[in-house]
């Protein structure tokens, strides 16, 4: 910039129409105090990015945590399934062929008529 001030731009609609002007050493100012502020809340902003993460991190373990326990307990009832409680997978579609087949032999039924 060749010149020691800068202008800002002003919304037209407000009714005082004069541009305030600031001087270099102005802008220079404002800069500082703008960045002295971000710097000053860097450090908050950090203690709560650390929150976040940890509790992030308790949430990401709870869930495998979960993970593990579901996994354990299917694997456990699958273990019990095939030691003689619940009929096995194939054990079910042979009794529903066999059962479907003698539903296809049995007679056909009608309704009565009454007369």
């Amino acid at each position: 910039m060749a010149t020691d001030t800068v202008t800002l731009e002003v919304d037209s609609t407000i009714e005082n129409t004069e541009e305030p002007t600031l001087t270099k050493a102005e802008v220079e100012l404002r800069r500082k105090e703008i960045t002295d502020y971000y710097k000053e809340n860097i450090k908050h902003l950090k203690i709560q990015l650390e929150y976040e993460t940890i509790l992030k991190d308790i949430e990401k373990t709870r869930a495998e945590r979960v993970q593990a326990q579901m996994f354990l307990a299917q694997a456990s009832q699958g273990q019990q399934q095939g030691e003689g409680g619940a009929p096995s997978n194939t054990e079910m579609a042979e009794a529903f062929a066999k059962a479907q087949n003698e539903a296809d032999h049995a007679p056909k039924r009608t309704l009565k008529r009454e007369g």
